[in-house]
C-alpha cells in the first residue's frame, strides 16, 4: 500500500521553490526598469506624454516604481531610454526609494532606515492582517499566492492573520477609498505597538491610475509612515516575499 503512494508522491515532482533566493522569473516579467540618458530626449518626451499616470519623466530622466502600472508603453516608445528587466527586487523602506534614475543598476534597501524594534520583535515570526481599501482583487490574489505549496511563505514564519489583535503589522493593497477610510484606521489602531505598515501595490503607494479621483481618502498616510513599499499592478509574490524578508534582516539585497 505504501509503495504505490510514493511513486504517485515521486510522479509529482518538487512543488515548492526549494530556494526563493535563486529564484529567476521569465524574461517577459517587467519588473526593475533601467535608465539610459540620451542628448536627444524626443523618444522620452513622447513616453512622458504617454504615461497615464505621471510615472515617467524626461527632464530629468526618471521613473516612480510607486506610480508606475509596468504596461511597458514607456519602453515602447522611447527603447534608447528605459529598458525593463526581469528583477523583482524593488520594494523599498522609503518612499523616495521607488524613484529610479539613469544609472540606477537596484532599487537601494538602506537597512538605517528600518526601525530597530522590527528586526528585533518580528525577524523569526510576523503575522500581517490585509486590508484591501479599494482594491480590484489584483494585488489580494498574489498575496495569497504566498502562501501556497509554490512560494511557501509559511516556511520563514510569515504568514496572514484575520484578527488585527493578533497581527503584528498591517498590509495595504488598493487606492484608499474614502468609504474604507474609517475601516483602515481602525484596524491598524487594534493592532499592539511596535507594529510593522506595508503600503502593497502601485494603488496603495500611489494611488495608481485613481490618484486625482474624489472618491479617495489617502489622510492616513499623513499620521502613519510605512516601513515597506512594494509596487507593482499588480505585486509578483517574489516582490513581496523579498520585500519583507529584506526589512526583516533575514536576507540582504545584492
Amino acid at each position: 500500500m505504501i509503495l504505490p503512494k510514493i511513486r504517485v508522491l515521486r510522479s509529482h515532482g518538487q512543488q515548492a521553490i526549494e530556494d526563493l533566493d535563486a529564484v529567476e522569473l521569465t524574461e517577459e516579467f517587467r519588473g526593475r526598469p533601467e535608465l539610459t540618458f540620451t542628448e536627444d530626449t524626443t523618444e522620452a518626451e513622447r513616453a512622458e506624454a504617454l504615461c497615464p499616470t505621471g510615472a515617467f519623466r524626461a527632464d530629468p530622466l526618471e521613473l516612480d516604481l510607486g506610480r508606475c502600472l509596468f504596461c511597458g508603453e514607456c519602453a515602447r516608445v522611447a527603447p534608447r531610454n528605459v529598458r525593463f528587466t526581469n528583477d523583482y527586487r524593488i520594494g523599498s523602506p522609503t518612499r523616495e526609494g521607488l524613484v529610479l534614475h539613469a544609472g540606477d543598476s537596484r532599487v537601494e534597501f538602506d537597512p538605517k532606515r528600518v526601525r530597530p524594534e522590527i528586526r528585533r520583535c518580528f525577524r523569526q515570526a510576523l503575522q500581517l492582517r490585509e486590508v484591501s481599501a479599494g482594491g480590484d482583487g489584483s494585488v489580494e490574489m498574489e498575496l495569497n499566492a504566498t502562501g501556497n505549496v509554490n512560494f511557501d511563505l509559511g516556511r520563514y514564519g510569515i504568514g496572514f492573520t484575520a484578527s488585527p489583535r493578533h497581527a503584528d503589522g498591517v498590509v495595504v493593497s488598493g487606492p484608499l477609498t474614502a468609504q474604507m477610510a474609517e475601516a483602515l484606521e481602525i484596524c491598524y489602531d487594534a493592532v499592539a505597538e511596535p507594529k510593522i505598515l506595508v503600503m502593497c501595490g502601485t494603488e496603495a503607494c500611489s494611488g495608481g491610475l485613481f490618484a486625482e479621483s474624489r472618491a479617495l481618502d489617502r489622510s492616513f498616510l499623513d499620521s502613519h509612515t510605512p516601513d515597506l513599499w512594494l509596487p507593482g499592478a499588480p505585486t509578483h509574490p517574489m516582490t513581496y516575499i523579498d520585500g519583507l524578508l529584506t526589512l526583516l534582516g533575514r536576507k540582504n539585497r545584492l
